[in-house]
């Protein structure tokens, strides 16, 4: 069987860098090389800032860049002396999870390679598995026809997604009965059937690849000429749009039916915790309703860098004109974004939002003081916030018994529930 001695990985993003990082550190006598046509991304693959925030990554990297990891833009040279070239020879689609990607990649559910059913497809197939078997159990190494191995990666982004939009529409139905959509998800995640993962009900999903992998499903359907099934899996996103105007709806509500010159604290940016990645982040979207309504934001994330929110809340398809300079500022650190603020909206689950000192923040806060909690983080704190004075509104759960009253204007809203949103963000 042919050996793969040197590889080369076309894209040095949040997939390439780490995948391969971890195949260069679990084969130390297979040369891999990471191309890009990226200088920036390169170099700061090479320096001691990584370009991703990812746990373990650092680690990974620095005990084999040099020896049998390389990064580099010269990527003719790269493909010319490479056994095996990632992307362009087969297909091996990721199931990474940002935010425990060097775990999955190094203990996976499953690796999946499909290629032609031919006997260099075959041949090539069995290389690529041999690599993994460095360290994956070979029945945990799926091999399939291409087809197969690309829609097994979209079907599952599909139903993780599906999942997560299933439990968001529950919370909408759970905070017009009573009910609280972690009970909810609890007793029916019992079910072994069913299982309890991907039942966190929250202000929608992001990242990179749940929205666009389910898009390309519904595009391969419309294609194919399957409209009802394509209907089907578009209402996953639709749901997912819902949710976020529903949020930035309840808090504009909540505010006395205006957010126009409010100081509102957006605490946390990343589409999820342990990353620093920000495509299709709820945040974008929540920020970019209150900057319709002339909300003032001063936004925090303890791992996304100023730099990467003004360019994400500066694309033409989320504000306009000056919106950005004018209404939002990037604070240091979490008291210093609350400082003043009318409300505080929690947008990613960082565990530190957990730790805050709270009685700290209400103190420099204007009264009534709201804290809208997008992602069920303080859900053990309620009564203690309570106390303290704030107001609660959570996703799935009537929180505030006492509730202070606002007069409802009569007029219709700026922004309609059911409507798509009239300038998406395509980060």
């Amino acid at each position: 069987m042919f050996e793969i001695k040197k590889i080369c990985c076309i894209g040095a993003g949040y997939v390439g860098g780490p995948t391969c990082s971890v195949i260069a550190h679990m084969c130390p006598e297979i040369r891999v090389t990471v191309v890009d046509v990226n200088e920036s991304r390169i170099n700061a693959w090479n320096s001691p800032i990584l370009p991703i925030y990812e746990p373990g990554l650092k680690e990974v990297v620095e005990s084999c860049r040099g020896k049998n990891l390389f990064f580099s833009t010269n990527i003719d040279d790269a493909i010319k002396e490479a056994d095996l070239v990632f992307i362009s020879v087969l297909s091996n689609p990721e199931f990474l999870a940002e935010g425990t990607a060097i775990k999955d990649l190094k203990n996976p559910d499953r690796v999946l390679i499909g290629g032609d059913e031919t006997p260099e497809g075959q041949r090539a197939v069995q290389a690529l598995c041999a690599v993994y078997e460095h360290w994956v159990p070979r029945e945990k190494i799926l091999t399939t026809n291409t087809w197969s191995s690309e829609l097994s990666k979209l079907a599952a982004n599909a139903f993780l997604a599906q999942r997560i939009s299933s439990i968001n529409s529950i919370s909408a139905l759970c905070e017009a009965t009573g009910a609280d959509v972690e009970e909810v998800a609890t007793a029916i995640g019992m079910d072994q059937r069913i299982g309890n993962k991907f039942l966190k009900a929250s202000v929608g999903f992001g990242g990179s690849c749940f929205q666009k992998d389910v898009l390309n499903l519904v595009y391969l359907c419309e294609a194919l000429n399957l409209p009802e099934v394509a209907r089907y899996w578009q209402q996953v996103i639709d749901m997912n749009d819902y949710q976020r105007r529903r949020f930035a709806s309840r808090i504009i509500d909540s505010l006395f039916n205006t957010v126009t010159d409010k100081k509102i604290a957006i605490l946390g940016f990343a589409f999820k915790k342990d990353t620093g990645d920000t495509r299709e982040s709820s945040s974008i979207y929540i920020s970019k309703y209150l900057m319709d309504e002339g909300a003032h934001l001063h936004i925090y994330d303890p791992k996304v860098p100023r730099e990467q929110i003004v360019v994400d809340l500066s694309h033409p398809g989320v504000s306009e004109d000056d919106q950005v300079s004018r209404l939002v500022t990037i604070s240091k650190d979490p008291y210093e974004a609350c400082d003043g603020a009318h409300a505080v909206v929690i947008c990613t689950e960082w565990d530190m939002f957990k730790e805050l000192d709270y009685e700290r923040i209400h103190k420099k806060m204007l009264k009534p003081a709201f804290i809208f909690d997008g992602r069920r983080v303080l859900d053990g704190l309620h009564n203690e916030l309570q106390t303290i004075g704030f107001q609660i509104e959570t996703i799935g759960k009537k929180v505030s018994s006492k509730r202070i009253p606002y007069a409802p204007s009569g007029e219709i809203p700026k922004f309609s529930l059911q409507d798509p949103p009239n300038k998406k963000p395509k980060v």
